[in-house]
């Protein structure tokens, strides 16, 4: 059995986000859901079992959102275990599939991802300290009552704008751009490098499922992500979504593939800089002192929600 070599991303407040996962491959959650249920290391299915699935467990459920489900009991025309997946056999039925049965077990295959994604969007950020403290300010910004951050926390606050440039992809109310950069990541051992968005591009563009895709409920003039995203540039290749930082605290280990294990080992790379391994570098060190990095780390743990 493989491992698949990426951390998983949060799926807390994800639903803010026009891009999903580190490449962006998904320009929505309900599209991203699908790749999991059909790679070998994850779900492992296929399409066909999951449209058998939920004619023998949810068909009721099924039919009171989406109408009627395909009439399955022609194994000829719907294989129990059919689809393009990598097992052979599977996608061999796939293929030996009428282009209109493809297509009603597609529309059965996506209404399953968007079922799955307005559970999703229920995940949203709950309150932090910080939130806390940002609430307690008066119009001059000066907290009012008891002080909800120590010294070192607000001072790290300021690093974290300032001299930090954290700002620059860790920005909004998810502390995230959802961009796409190059910050010199080392790689990993025994892991594959990434190609980041690169990949992400080619990925999204010609998946059946996106957002300009035969079933997508978007109009084509709301797919703006899709039809105008950036195709071009000197940091696509290697570049990754920039990740939230709220539970940032919780969430080790970091980066893409978890090449650091600690919110110390991550200020570390960000204030001496580093060598890309692909592409172009947009990491300037910061040159932070120790006691600097200590307070932004601080600062850090403050977004951690309160229970």
């Amino acid at each position: 059995m493989g491992v698949i070599p990426l951390n998983a991303m949060t799926l807390v407040g994800a639903s803010y986000s026009p891009w999903q996962t580190w490449n962006g491959k998904a320009d929505s959650q309900w599209a991203q859901v699908l790749h999991p249920l059909e790679h070998p290391l994850e779900h492992g299915g296929n399409r066909t079992l999951y449209a058998h699935l939920l004619a023998e467990h949810y068909a009721g459920d099924y039919t009171a959102l989406f109408g009627p489900l395909p009439d399955l009991a022609d194994a000829t025309r719907f294989p129990r275990n059919a689809g393009p997946v990598d097992d052979i056999a599977a996608s061999l039925a796939w293929e030996q599939m009428s282009f209109a049965d493809q297509n009603a077990i597609n529309r059965v295959f996506a209404n399953l991802g968007k079922t799955l994604a307005a559970y999703e969007r229920t995940l949203l950020p709950q309150p932090a300290r910080f939130d806390r403290y940002v609430a307690s300010l008066d119009a001059n910004g000066r907290p009012q009552g008891e002080s909800l951050l120590s010294d070192d926390e607000i001072a790290g606050l300021r690093i974290f704008i300032g001299k930090g440039k954290c700002t620059n992809c860790h920005n909004g109310p998810r502390f995230t751009n959802d961009a796409f950069h190059n910050t010199a990541i080392p790689g990993a051992p025994d892991v594959p490098l990434q190609r980041g968005r690169i990949d992400g591009i080619a990925r999204v563009q010609s998946d059946i499922f996106n957002c300009l895709g035969p079933y997508s409920d978007a109009a084509p003039e709301a797919c703006t992500g899709l039809r105008f995203m950036v195709t071009t540039g000197d940091t696509l290749l290697g570049g990754m979504k920039t990740p939230t930082l709220r539970n940032v605290a919780e969430t080790g280990t970091y980066m893409h593939t978890g090449q650091f294990a600690t919110l110390a080992a991550v200020i570390e790379h960000y204030n001496s800089g580093g060598f890309a391994l692909q592409g172009h570098n947009e990491l300037e060190p910061l040159n932070l002192t120790a006691q600097e990095a200590t307070q932004l780390e601080a600062f850090l743990r403050t977004l951690t929600e309160i229970p």
